[in-house]
C-alpha cells in the first residue's frame, strides 16, 4: 500500500508544471475513509483524475471493512475545464478484506482483489482563484476475485479451489472533493 502512496505522489510532482488541483473528499474523510486524488489539463476541455480511497478499518463491531481503490480517469467538461458540467469514463482497481452488501447480517465476509470499468457525472464549481468544489457520482461494472470466509471461525465458505468470482454493477463513487489548485 504504501508504493501506492508513493507512486501518487511522485505522479503528482511531475505533473504540477500542468494546472493542477490536489483533492480531498469531503464526506468519506468525515466517516473516516480518505479519499485524495489530483487532476490536470491535458486539453482545452479535458482533464485526467486520479483518486484514490481507503478504509483502514480492520473491523466495525467484528465486521471487516478494509478496502483501497485506484481510480484513473479521463474527464470531458462541455464548457471548459474545472467549469460546469462534465462527464469522466475510468478504469481502477481495488483490494478488499471487507463484508459484501449482499452479505449483510451474515457471518461471511471476503478477501480478494477487483477492476472496475465505468464513468463519473460531475459538476465543478470554482470559489476563487484556488479552490474549487467537485461534486460527483459514478459507478460501472466490479468484477473481483476473492476467497470468501466465515467471520466466527475464519474458515473459508466458498466451495472454490482458488479464488471465487463475483460480477455486479452499482454505484462505487461519489462526493464533494474540495480542490486547491497548486499553480
Amino acid at each position: 500500500m504504501k508504493k501506492i502512496y508513493i507512486a501518487f505522489f511522485l505522479i503528482l510532482s511531475f505533473l504540477s508544471n500542468a494546472q493542477t488541483y490536489i483533492k480531498a473528499n469531503v464526506f468519506t474523510t468525515l466517516l473516516t475513509m480518505p479519499n485524495v486524488g489530483f487532476e490536470t489539463s491535458i486539453g482545452e476541455k479535458s482533464t485526467i483524475n486520479v483518486d484514490v480511497i481507503t478504509s483502514l478499518w480492520k473491523s466495525v463491531n467484528g465486521i471487516p471493512r478494509q478496502f483501497l481503490t485506484f481510480t484513473p480517469e479521463y474527464r470531458y467538461h462541455f464548457t471548459g475545464k474545472y467549469n460546469g458540467f462534465y462527464l469522466g469514463a475510468h478504469i481502477g482497481a481495488s483490494i478488499y478484506n471487507f463484508q459484501k452488501w449482499n452479505y449483510i447480517n451474515t457471518d461471511y465476509y471476503e478477501k480478494g482483489v477487483g477492476y472496475f470499468i465505468g464513468s463519473t457525472i460531475g459538476y465543478q464549481v470554482k470559489l476563487n482563484d484556488k479552490f474549487m468544489l467537485d461534486c460527483f457520482l459514478g459507478g460501472g461494472w466490479h468484477q473481483g476475485f476473492y476467497k470468501g470466509y466465515e467471520i466466527s471461525t475464519g474458515n473459508r465458505y466458498d466451495k472454490a479451489v482458488n479464488f471465487n468470482k463475483s460480477g455486479e454493477w452499482f454505484p462505487y463513487r461519489g462526493g464533494i472533493m474540495v480542490s486547491y489548485k497548486l499553480n
